[in-house]
């Protein structure tokens, strides 16, 4: 590792049921993070994952391969999963031994879509905590299917699994409603968005799920279900449209937010010349920053009142 490289390095993980865009978000996130200026390592931890459309700087095929496991010891899907990635939690040198020649990047790490590795497996979970051994901050994203917001027991479900997995993992923790562009294809919602992204008094759910005489059964372990939910008063949303810089934007902040990265002024111009063209021309964010930097040059009383003004 060469001595002029950050000790610490910043990044996420990306966790998420399968089909909910986990290696979208990845390629979208590493694009937008370029364009700033940010060196961006995307890491594939999924053996499963065939036919990468990002760059990938670190690949666990290369250790172990899922269809290999299965032939050799006669797994299915996901038990040769589950042993991947308790072969990599065995083998971690080999993945410091690959991580090192990138310190001084953000990492992205693209992680397995078995639902068991977020919510009570050890394996996903020991390999996090090794990483935070190396001075590897990172925060977990967690993606969701907004398809998910039509049905209220789906979502009910969603909830439970979001929470599990916040406790399970143990890092900074990201919840994403992925594919906020396809929602109105989906149905129609029964409460506005912010009921879903804020999960506001889930009491209401429980009246949609009592209409329906299946879940009318289930009153008493739904209403349970949603106590423990509200007791934690953990889980929230950020929607995400992968192709709308503003909503990768409004989520990029939130992860920087949850695992302490703080970015320089170079990437704000980027940022801000980034924004300024996705709305528009009568939109301009340099007439702000040049205030914003003078007066952070200076503690000049005149350039203060000057900031002040505009």
């Amino acid at each position: 590792m060469a001595g002029a490289a950050p000790a610490t390095a910043f990044g996420q993980a990306v966790i998420g049921p399968p089909g909910s865009g986990k290696t979208t978000y990845c390629l979208g996130m590493s694009e937008f993070l370029r364009a700033l200026g940010r060196r961006v390592a995307v890491v594939n931890l999924d053996p499963a994952n065939e036919g990468l459309p990002y760059e990938c700087a670190v690949d666990v095929g290369e250790l172990v391969a899922l269809g290999d496991v299965m032939d050799a010891l006669r797994l299915g899907p996901n038990g040769g999963l589950l042993y991947c990635m308790e072969y990599l939690e065995a083998n971690l040198d080999w993945l410091r031994a690959k991580l090192e020649p990138l310190r001084g990047h953000y990492f992205i790490f693209d992680c397995p879509g078995q639902v068991e590795l977020c919510t009570h497996h050890a394996a996903l979970r020991s390999i996090f905590s090794q990483m935070a051994q190396w001075d590897l901050r990172l925060t977990a994203v967690h993606l969701v299917d907004s398809h998910y917001c039509t049905d209220p027991a789906k979502f009910i479900s969603v909830l439970c699994t979001s929470l599990a997995t916040m406790l399970h993992v143990e890092l900074p923790h990201v919840n994403l409603l992925s594919k906020m562009d396809l929602i109105e294809h989906y149905g129609k919602l029964a409460f506005n968005l912010d009921y879903y992204t804020e999960v506001l008094d889930l009491s209401y759910l429980l009246e949609h799920l009592a209409s329906d005489p299946f879940f009318s059964h289930y009153r008493q372990l739904n209403e349970k279900l949603v106590q423990l939910i509200e007791d934690y008063s953990l889980v929230s949303f950020i929607p995400l449209n992968i192709q709308d810089k503003d909503s990768i934007q409004r989520v990029l902040q939130a992860v920087d937010k949850a695992n302490g990265y703080c970015f320089g002024i170079q990437e704000q111009r980027s940022l801000e010349a980034m924004m300024s063209a996705a709305m528009g021309a009568d939109f301009h964010f340099s007439s702000t920053l040049g205030i914003q930097e003078k007066y952070l040059a200076s503690s000049d009383q005149t350039a203060e009142q000057e900031a002040m003004q505009l």
